[in-house]
């Protein structure tokens, strides 16, 4: 019996890909992305609640989150520039008006803006067609408007896309989604759009589900980290690989987290032989431009 497909791509063992190397022969690439998100104040959803079951205005978990925006996004910022690590940010586009110096801080570090919807208040998967593509417009104009170029990438607010979100992000111009995190590789997605590239993101190596969901110390996450590195990086030996590291400012932005994930930081870059320090966006272009374009593309 054949099971409902989503149609996106077809299955493929990690044992069976073509050989090739990332820049510089690396065989590891590397990002570090860094959530950057705003919540509307007594209204919309608040995702996970550290304080579950409070009616709005749940003033509790939105300062919670604010602690980021003021406090923890800087402290990232310092940390990964500090390692020479370029941020890719995952970005609520109403941070821009909100939190203005706290882009800065990151476009100061280099940073990649992906396009992380406009609030997490809202998802992609609550809204109808018409609604999200005003969505994905509004992101893509936002971040156009303010980094003087057009976002490369995406990741839907509480990674929830809709069953369209790919076709849209395509049609938009959008070359890459992390909403898939199903290989250590790249993998080309089919939509209406043409082809879109998906660049693998980490649900496991993520605060929110170790730290929030599963209650997760900060010396777990940081020996997740460690531990999730050194194994990829010997894995890599055989065939490159991919790996992401998934932190919000609210939550590895704490001072007891971020002391934690600063020691893993110093591992990585002790380790750093055959390792690309990257982006997710260079790391996409890499892979379209030099070693698999987009299927139907004619090279």
């Amino acid at each position: 019996m054949t099971l409902p497909d989503h149609g996106r791509f077809g299955y493929s063992p990690i044992v069976s890909r073509p050989r090739f190397s990332w820049p510089g022969g690396a065989r590891l690439a590397l990002y570090v992305a860094v959530n950057t998100e705003h919540f509307g104040y007594g209204e919309g959803g608040l995702g996970l609640p550290y304080s579950p079951g409070l009616p709005h205005p749940n003033t509790y978990n939105w300062a919670w989150r604010e602690y980021g925006n003021r406090v923890g996004g800087f402290r990232l910022a310092e940390l990964l520039s500090r390692h020479d690590i370029r941020p890719t940010v995952l970005l609520n586009t109403a941070d821009y008006d909100h939190a203005p110096e706290l882009m800065a801080a990151y476009r100061a570090g280099g940073a990649e803006f992906v396009g992380h919807g406009h609030t997490n208040s809202v998802h992609p998967n609550e809204l109808d067609e018409r609604a999200e593509r005003e969505l994905v417009d509004r992101v893509y104009r936002a971040i156009e408007a303010h980094e003087g170029g057009p976002p490369a990438g995406w990741m839907s607010p509480g990674a929830n896309p809709s069953r369209v979100t790919e076709d849209l992000l395509a049609e938009r111009g959008f070359r890459y989604t992390l909403d898939w995190p199903m290989d250590d590789q790249p993998v080309w997605l089919r939509t209406r759009g043409g082809p879109l590239l998906s660049v693998p993101y980490p649900h496991e190596v993520n605060d929110v589900p170790m730290v929030v969901m599963h209650h997760g110390t900060a010396e777990a996450f940081a020996a997740m980290v460690v531990d999730s590195f050194d194994e990829l990086l010997e894995q890599s030996r055989a065939q490159p690989l991919v790996f992401g590291i998934s932190v919000h400012t609210f939550i590895v932005g704490q001072p007891f987290r971020l002391r934690r994930f600063r020691a893993a930081l110093e591992h990585i870059r002790r380790r750093g032989e055959g390792v690309w320090l990257t982006t997710a966006g260079e790391i996409a272009r890499y892979y379209r431009d030099e070693v698999c374009p987009p299927p139907g593309d004619g090279r």
